[in-house]
């Protein structure tokens, strides 16, 4: 049975915003996801379990803790919430996993921000197109914050395209960040586009990208394997957005 199990003292929140950071083409959402974590210093909050999610324990360089793959981390001063994810998420786990977050969302009435990378070949030093789109009445925010339409039609998969489909059968309020990457390759460029362009201003944080650029290089090597790895399970269980004109 899916849950969602508090590691620490309940958050105090106002309207918080979360971040989901599963794995997906290009490692946009969790490359993002992770510098949040690691730029505020968030809080281990709550771990989720439910059947399909690799039985394995995660743990970090200098930090003896071992912990599970799919984690939420809080930020009270910044009424942020964020999901980190180490491992992809197998088919049969997608509807539980999306249906246990998304109740845990409306629970603490939270506004999702669902990241993932659209597979696109632009040249060195071209900025990546970010859209948006949502369900609900939160598509307003991303006219309020001047984030482009999707110039065609399209659909999202992986963990981030059933959290989205939880949330427009529930008519639930979420947000669905675009944003063009390598098909290939970790691209810490998008990742920070996702973050200036979409999650900084929805959120109204500010958030330094600088050493995120600077680290690009790094950041590709140390995630190659998982980016290797998220190509190899297929797009049914990578996060990633398509062409409609795929599916029909």
């Amino acid at each position: 049975m899916a849950r969602i199990s508090l590691q620490g003292p309940e958050a105090d929140l106002d309207d918080p915003t979360f971040v989901e950071g599963f794995p997906g083409i290009g490692l946009v959402g969790k490359i993002a996801t992770d510098h949040l974590v690691d730029e505020f210093d968030m809080r281990y909050y709550a771990s989720v379990h439910c059947q399909g999610l690799p039985r394995i324990g995660v743990y970090r360089s200098g930090d003896r803790t071992a912990r599970p793959p799919v984690r939420l981390y809080v930020s009270e001063e910044h009424d942020l919430l964020a999901l980190q994810s180490d491992a992809p998420i197998r088919p049969e786990a997608l509807d539980d996993v999306a249906e246990c977050v998304t109740s845990w969302l409306i629970d603490y009435d939270a506004t999702p921000l669902y990241l993932s990378g659209l597979p696109a070949d632009r040249d060195n030093g071209e900025r990546p197109d970010l859209y948006g789109v949502g369900t609900g009445s939160a598509p307003d925010l991303l006219d309020d914050r001047e984030i482009d339409v999707p110039p065609e039609d399209g659909v999202v998969t992986g963990p981030t395209g059933a959290l989205i489909n939880h949330a427009a059968q529930a008519g639930y309020d979420s947000l669905g960040l675009v944003v063009e990457c390598s098909p290939q390759f970790p691209d810490p460029e998008a990742a920070s586009v996702l973050l200036e362009d979409a999650v900084a201003p929805l959120a109204d944080l500010s958030v330094d990208v600088q050493h995120l650029v600077d680290r690009a290089e790094e950041i590709r090597e140390k995630r190659e394997q998982l980016a290797q790895q998220m190509q190899a399970v297929g797009q049914e269980q990578s996060t990633q957005a398509q062409p409609l004109r795929m599916y029909q």
